[in-house]
């Protein structure tokens, strides 16, 4: 079931109101709230009082639970503008247009597949996702060599490599430039890689081990 709530003719640009809008839609409202209330804008907190009151038409009117409760959209028309001029040199004047919106915002406890709410679930997934990968990899690391007998490398860097797939001295040993430029970015390494000589010190390890 839909339930919906329109505030109108609230004094706020109607682009600056879109913003907050685009963020809430397809989120639970519990999420909305919440990102609703750590959010530093005008639009935030209209847009926070006409979901609170669809949340209440939901409640009273249609005994909804609010836990259940997803926002299907927030759209946020143009309203009526006043027009206001200001004085300007030469005896000139500059119009100021005060402009206003209508804000729509409709909540649902339905989530089917054409839904907007379902790429916040794909969102949530992926996190999971990501975790259930990097335990597979740290398994997988189970078997591979010491990272952390290379210089500079302690056991959180080591476990950033494993999550990477790097468990093996050859896998380091086989990096181009760009590999080591690529990583050193993406895991914050910095120029770690180049100024302590990683795979100088790989190439003796594998040595050692024979």
């Amino acid at each position: 079931m839909e339930v919906k709530a329109t505030y109108k003719f609230a004094r706020i640009s109607p682009l600056k109101a879109r913003d907050v809008a685009r963020e809430v839609t397809g989120m639970p409202v519990s999420a909305a709230l919440d990102l609703i209330r750590f959010t530093p804008k005008k639009a935030a907190f209209l847009i926070g009082k006409t979901l609170k009151s669809a949340m209440a038409n939901a409640e009273n009117n249609f005994d909804l639970a609010a836990d259940d409760l997803v926002v299907k959209s927030a759209t946020v028309t143009e309203g009526p503008v006043f027009k206001r001029w200001k004085p300007r040199a030469r005896g000139g004047a500059a119009p100021i247009r005060k402009r206003t919106a209508h804000i729509n915002v409709i909540i649902s406890n339905e989530l089917g597949e054409g839904s907007e709410a379902a790429p916040v679930a794909e969102k949530e997934a992926k996190p999971a996702a990501k975790k259930t990968a990097a335990k597979k990899q740290a398994k997988s690391a189970a078997g591979g060599d010491d990272l952390k007998l290379i210089s500079g490398v302690g056991p959180k860097l080591e476990q950033k490599l494993h999550e990477e797939g790097i468990t093996t001295y050859e896998q380091i040993l086989a990096w181009t430039e760009d590999d080591m430029v690529d990583f050193g970015e993406r895991l914050s390494f910095k120029d770690r890689i180049q100024r302590d000589d990683w795979q100088g010190q790989v190439k003796k390890l594998i040595e050692e081990r024979g």
